[in-house]
């Protein structure tokens, strides 16, 4: 199965487990974690509560309630600080963090959005390239997951995770 881009609504997505962009409180948000907290239902809400939430780079997990999906599992990505801030390893901790997640919980599917790319401002091209680095790393190893769609929001994200898989594809070949 491998990689695909997918231009969608994540909320909407089946797989095994969907990612949440998540803030570090875990408890909601706007953009990607404020849909996902409204489309899964109270439950959601009610779970993080009891993970006490989650440091940036790092991943918990929780059921889909409403979701299509099993589970969702959250990260919170980095803040964009110019780029002097470790925000490159932490953005691809959150990638290692969340696969290695739906790894130990027996997820064959996962379902990612753009991590940090709307209002923690990462640049979106570098974001993308980091993304496809890690997914495809892990993909390489790993024995249960076997299908990661990054689900974009929109056609300039897409295009640009597409652009990134397209060169990583160039440089293994």
């Amino acid at each position: 199965m491998g990689i695909e881009i997918v231009k969608g609504d994540i909320t909407k997505f089946r797989a095994d487990a969907i990612v949440n962009a998540a803030n570090t409180s875990l408890l909601g948000g706007g953009g990607v974690d404020g849909a996902i907290h409204r489309a899964a239902g109270p439950g959601l809400l009610a779970e993080c509560r009891k993970l006490h939430g989650c440091e940036t780079g790092k991943a918990k997990i929780t059921a889909g309630y409403a979701l299509p999906a099993r589970y969702v599992i959250h990260t919170p990505g980095p803040v964009w600080h110019g780029g002097t801030a470790g925000e490159d390893g932490l953005l691809a901790s959150c990638y290692r963090s969340c696969l290695q997640l739906a790894e130990r919980h027996g997820c064959r599917t996962v379902a990612f959005p753009s991590i940090s790319t709307g209002a923690y401002r990462f640049p979106l091209e570098r974001a993308a390239a980091i993304a496809i680095r890690e997914i495809s790393a892990f993909l390489r190893a790993s024995k249960t997951v076997r299908g990661v769609a990054l689900v974009c929001f929109d056609g300039r994200t897409a295009a640009a995770y597409e652009a990134a898989l397209e060169r990583s594809r160039r440089t293994d070949a």
